[in-house]
This record gives C-alpha cells, sequence and structure tokens, in this order.
C-alpha cells in the first residue's frame, strides 16, 4: 500500500498590538494535547481558501491579512487514526494569518485553549521542532 500524506495548511495567526507582533497558540485536545498553532485539510487548489476556511473555523474570525511562505513539510502521526484512514502522516504549505482582535471562539472539538504570547514565549509553548521552524520563519518575514 503507498504511503499517503493528507495536505494540509500550517497558519501562524498573529495580531499587531502597539507595533508589537502576538501569536495565536491553541491547545490541542483531539488526536493529541499539546500546544500548536491553527492548521487543517486542504479542500481547495486554492490554498488561500484554506487559509480563510481554517482561521475563521478555529479562531472565529476571518483574516484580515494573508501571507503565503516558501516552506513545505510533512510529519508522520503516531497511530492511525479513525477520521484519517490511510494516511500515515500529513504534509503542509505555511501561511500566516493576520486578524483584527483578541477575542477568539474556539472549535471545541479540536481544542481547549488558547493563549496569546510574542515570539519568544510562543516558541517555548510549542509541541513540535517544525512548528518552532515554522513560527521563526514567519517571525521574521513579519519583521521585514
Amino acid at each position: 500500500m503507498k504511503k499517503r500524506y493528507r495536505k494540509g495548511v500550517f497558519i501562524v495567526v498573529y495580531i499587531m498590538e502597539k507595533n508589537k507582533i502576538f501569536y495565536l497558540l491553541v491547545k490541542r485536545k483531539l488526536h493529541w494535547k499539546g500546544w500548536e498553532f491553527p492548521k487543517g485539510g486542504i479542500e481547495n487548489k486554492n490554498h488561500l481558501n484554506d487559509v480563510k476556511r481554517e482561521t475563521k473555523e478555529e479562531t472565529g474570525q476571518f483574516p484580515v491579512k494573508i501571507k503565503s511562505f516558501n516552506k513545505k513539510g510533512k510529519y508522520l502521526y503516531d497511530k492511525q487514526y479513525p477520521d484519517r484512514k490511510g494516511f500515515i502522516g500529513q504534509s503542509y504549505r505555511l501561511f500566516s494569518a493576520e486578524i483584527k482582535n483578541k477575542k477568539i471562539t474556539l472549535d471545541k472539538r479540536e481544542h481547549s485553549d488558547f493563549k496569546w504570547l510574542d515570539f519568544d514565549k510562543a516558541w517555548a509553548k510549542l509541541s513540535f521542532p517544525n512548528q518552532k521552524i515554522c513560527l521563526n520563519i514567519v517571525n521574521k518575514g513579519l519583521k521585514k
């Protein structure tokens, strides 16, 4: 059987407040437990629509600015999940999404909590190295 990766988007959601960047981390409870940024499966050829949809689903807000980064990656799942039949992991493309305010409406099926953090605190709280790499890329891109 061919090893298949579910296609997805990683979205580093942020807000600008008094010329400072704050990043949104959400606490995962579906499939695993830990801190991450919003992500989701690809449903469209136009990944911007996927970024808009996932940002809305996981924050309750539509992004006011989206930026695509030249970063792709993939990771393996720790086990076979019933809602991910036939997939051994997920591949992703990296995006950032700016939203208007800190009022978040979580998708309670996937996440149990959220935090707004500066770069250093967000980097320290993220659960996986690929997420830290993505945060670093976005942070450098937003500072330009």
